[in-house]
């Protein structure tokens, strides 16, 4: 998507923008949900087909996607090699926001107000037909969308950045 400031609804432009990628999305109206199982429960998937869709901030302020499944966590070091800098971190709410135009636990790349670069954990693509879940750019709503699919109209970078979930 164009840079700049798109006033439609998150959902709209998720939807405009995976229809100018090709990208066949399924939209879930869902309640909303307390933590990842519950989620899951909800969707009929299971935890790990969640995908969280993460805005890393580089050190020169620009920003990246990270998509991990949602039983695992990223992994510092493993991104910060892929994408070949010293220092990244989750921004505040408010500069996520800023950057793409969704609130946490809404964000997509799909529509984002700046198309950032986007890094893909392997686990995601692992399985050939695999079909995930993700934020689609408003509360009470999921995305269903297949894996593959998604990292080929991202033209996604596809490597090993996650790890299982801290215990706790």
């Amino acid at each position: 998507m164009a840079s700049g400031e798109d006033a439609r609804p998150g959902r709209e432009r998720v939807a405009a923008d995976a229809a100018a990628r090709g990208l066949q999305v399924e939209f879930v109206e869902r309640m909303r949900a307390g933590s990842l199982e519950e989620a899951a429960t909800i969707l009929g998937i299971a935890p790990a087909d969640i995908l969280k869709s993460l805005v890393v901030k580089r050190s020169d302020d620009t920003f990246l996607f990270a998509l991990v499944p949602g039983d695992r966590q990223i992994s510092w070091p493993k991104l910060r090699a892929v994408v070949g800098v010293n220092k990244l971190q989750l921004p505040a709410p408010e500069v996520a926001l800023a950057a793409t135009g969704y609130e946490r636990g809404t964000i997509t790349p799909l529509g984002s107000t700046t198309a950032w670069p986007v890094f893909v954990d392997a686990a995601v693509v692992a399985s050939p037909g695999r079909r995930v879940s993700m934020g689609a750019g408003e509360h009470g709503c999921s995305l269903i969308v297949d894996a593959s699919e998604l990292v080929a109209a991202l033209d996604a970078t596809v490597a090993d950045i996650s790890e299982p979930q801290a215990a706790g």
